[in-house]
């Protein structure tokens, strides 16, 4: 029976190109979904799970959401927000962090957002672009929304200003622009229709979802601690809940299992090393339930 006769069961929407993909993919991989990418092919079947991935565009992955197309999406929060749909944000997987902003050409006279007022800004992000200045009440702002290289419409005349994604920032400073604010932050994140089609699915997904989140946030660390040390050990690396604490031959070594926090591990190891703890591994972690 060829795929597209599959009968699917949870359907979830994941971006079909942009910066968000690769993170997105590799979650759901890591989450145990196993599926093939065949091309310019729109959707692959999870055999194992009976799970369906549709390849769409992040702008319409709320959308898709919200109506009940599909019962998960992974998309930026940007887009949810620029959409204004009613869906679930369930997780903020931590990858594709951006933030949006204004800017503006160099040489120009406008330095802080009222300066805009009466102004032309142009904009891939209408609805969010307009709330901000309503927000900080900078009045007579003309939106433009422009889907295309909005950077280059500063040059050619078009607008006075931008609102625009910024990663890195090198575009603003390759079309000679700065920033004059922030409008927020965003990242990609986990949606969810209230109503899934599947719920325990949907349930038993996201917590293997958690499960990813946990391990890119932790380390496992190994060491061997004195006897006569274990206690200063516990204190400077107690755990996600305790750490495993054994007898080693030697009866006066401990050998020491812990979870860390990646952004810990070298201020961790730095202390237990000054402890006189030695054997002293970092394990990466693909997946933790905690």
């Amino acid at each position: 029976m060829p795929d597209e006769a599959l009968e699917p069961g949870l359907l979830i929407a994941a971006p079909s190109k942009g910066r968000l993909r690769e993170g997105a993919i590799s979650v759901l991989e890591r989450a145990g979904l196993r599926f093939r990418i065949s091309g310019r092919r729109l959707f692959s079947d999870c055999p194992e799970t009976g799970a369906r991935i549709l390849f769409c565009n992040v702008a319409d992955i709320p959308v898709l959401v919200a109506e009940g197309v599909v019962d998960l999406g992974i998309t930026g929060s940007d887009q949810v927000e620029e959409k204004g749909r009613p869906v679930e944000i369930h997780r903020r997987l931590g990858f594709g962090r951006c933030r949006m902003a204004v800017a503006v050409h160099k040489d120009a006279p406008y330095r802080v957002p009222s300066d805009l007022s009466g102004r032309v800004v142009g904009a891939k992000f209408v609805e969010l672009a307009r709330a901000y200045f309503v927000r900080n009440n900078v009045a007579d702002v003309h939106v433009l929304e422009i889907q295309g290289a909005v950077e280059g419409m500063v040059l050619l005349g078009l607008v006075d200003a931008i609102v625009e994604i910024v990663e890195t920032g090198s575009s603003l400073v390759e079309n000679d622009l700065v920033e004059i604010d922030q409008v927020l932050s965003a990242e990609a994140v986990l949606i969810g229709h209230p109503a899934p089609r599947d719920p325990e699915a949907c349930r038993r997904l996201i917590r293997r979802i958690d499960g990813v989140l946990a391990a890119d946030r932790y380390s496992l660390l190994e060491y061997n601690c004195p006897v006569a040390r274990i206690d200063e050990a516990r204190s400077i690396s107690p755990g996600f809940s305790s750490p495993t604490v054994q007898p080693l031959h030697d009866p006066g070594w401990f050998g020491v299992k812990v979870m860390v926090e990646k952004n810990e591990i070298q201020r961790v190891v730095d202390a237990l090393e000054e402890l006189g703890c030695v054997a002293i591994l970092e394990t990466e972690l693909r997946h933790a339930r905690l």
